[in-house]
C-alpha cells in the first residue's frame, strides 16, 4: 500500500481492524457442490498478518452479510473473537463492536470491497478497498490496497497498520533472530 504520510497518520490510532470476508479475504467468488454446501478459499500470508497484528494488541473483526460456518472456522482458526455473519449493514454492525469494545471511530480500520461495505468505510478513522473492488467503492476509500482481495490484500492492511504504529519490526524479529 502507498506509504502515503496522511494514512499513516490515521493508521497510528487504530485499535480495531473490521474486515469483510467475500473480494477482501478471500477472491470473491463462491465455490459451492452438488449438495449445496460452500467453501472458500482464503490466502494463508492475510492469516498470519491477522495473528500477528492481533499480536500487537489491536483486535481484528470479520463482518459479513453471508453466512457460513466455513468463516466460522476460518475466524476460529486466526482467534478471532469477534464474527458477525448475516449481517448487510456493515456500519450498524461495526457501531455495535465500536461501542461494545468502548472505542472511537478514529481508532478503527475497515477493508471492503462493495457497496454494503461503503457506509463502514466512509465512517471509519482508515476505509480502504481493494483493486477488486467496486469502483465507486475504491474512490470514495482513503486508499486502496496494491495487492488484490484474496491474494494477500489482508496482510498488507495488517503491515500498514504495524508500520505506522512502529509494532511491525517487533512483529517480524522472532522470524528474523538467528538460533
Amino acid at each position: 500500500m502507498n506509504l502515503d504520510p496522511q494514512l499513516q497518520v490515521k493508521a497510528q490510532p487504530v485499535k480495531l481492524l473490521g474486515l469483510d470476508v467475500d473480494g477482501v479475504m478471500t477472491d470473491g467468488r463462491l465455490y459451492f457442490s452438488a449438495d449445496g454446501q460452500e467453501s472458500k478459499t482464503f490466502n494463508i500470508l492475510d492469516g498470519h498478518g491477522i495473528k500477528m497484528l492481533q499480536s500487537t494488541g489491536v483486535k481484528v473483526a470479520i463482518i459479513t452479510g453471508r453466512e457460513t460456518p466455513v468463516v466460522a472456522n476460518r475466524a476460529k482458526n486466526l482467534g478471532i473473537e469477534i464474527l458477525l455473519q448475516g449481517r448487510e449493514d456493515k456500519r450498524v454492525a461495526l457501531n455495535e463492536i465500536r461501542q461494545q469494545l468502548q472505542l472511537e471511530w478514529h481508532e478503527i480500520a475497515y477493508l471492503g470491497d462493495d457497496l454494503p461495505d461503503l457506509p463502514a468505510i466512509q465512517q471509519v478513522g482508515l476505509g480502504l478497498s481493494v483493486p477488486n473492488g467496486y469502483w465507486l467503492v475504491k474512490q470514495l476509500a482513503d486508499g486502496v490496497t496494491e495487492t488484490p482481495g484474496g491474494q494477500g490484500a489482508v496482510r498488507e492492511v495488517c503491515d500498514f497498520i504495524m508500520n505506522a504504529q512502529s509494532t511491525l519490526q517487533q512483529a517480524l524479529d522472532p522470524y528474523l533472530q538467528a538460533n
